[in-house]
């Protein structure tokens, strides 16, 4: 059982610590195409769901597209928002293999792994453009716009995520590693 440890700290300390990380500059180099298309999304879902709160209960009427439209860019979230957990590799992962396998089969089953999910990604990503292409000429329901701008999304979602589980795996191929086998190389990373 192991217990947590609580340092006393004054108010005086604490407000020095803070004005210190205030004062750190703030890096924004790391964010990528998708890191800002899912934050424009996400802004554009919080319009759309404050419109819907505001109608409905300030003005008693609500507007019947605001939960139509929140709920595609949710859709649009998740799928733009995966790429950036593909290249982060923040997708759930099983690593308890890796740790009682030795050094040249894991590095065989972790190589398969990037070669699968590049695959499931591509393959999906072809799906999506088909069903695009079946549901073409179809409208959404409450406005009077076509449903394959949502599939749209969703299909440069799995594109991107294709092409960052590429580069994700030529990365693990020329480290010699991946976070499979190695975890603790990339929560030393984040710490720095």
């Amino acid at each position: 059982m192991t217990t947590e440890i609580h340092t006393k700290v004054d108010a005086d300390e604490l407000a020095r610590a803070i004005d210190a990380e205030s004062e750190a500059a703030i890096d924004l180099s790391g964010h990528t195409f998708e890191d800002w298309a899912t934050v424009a999304l996400f802004w554009a879902m919080t319009l759309a769901v404050f419109t819907q709160f505001f109608t409905r209960y300030v003005l008693n009427d609500s507007f019947a597209w605001t939960e139509e439209i929140a709920t595609y860019c949710l859709v649009a979230i998740v799928f733009v928002g995966s790429a950036m957990c593909v290249r982060l590799n923040r997708h759930i992962q099983v690593d308890f293999l890796y740790r009682y396998l030795p050094a040249a089969p894991a590095r065989v089953i972790a190589t398969m792994v990037d070669v699968v999910r590049f695959a499931f990604f591509a393959y999906a990503s072809i799906l999506i453009w088909r069903y695009i292409a079946i549901v073409a000429d179809e409208e959404m329901t409450t406005v009077r716009l076509p449903k394959y701008l949502v599939y749209g999304w969703v299909f440069a979602g799995f594109v991107l995520m294709t092409l960052r589980s590429a580069q994700v795996a030529w990365q693990n191929w020329r480290r010699g590693y991946s976070v499979l086998e190695r975890p603790e190389a990339y929560d030393m990373a984040e710490a720095r």
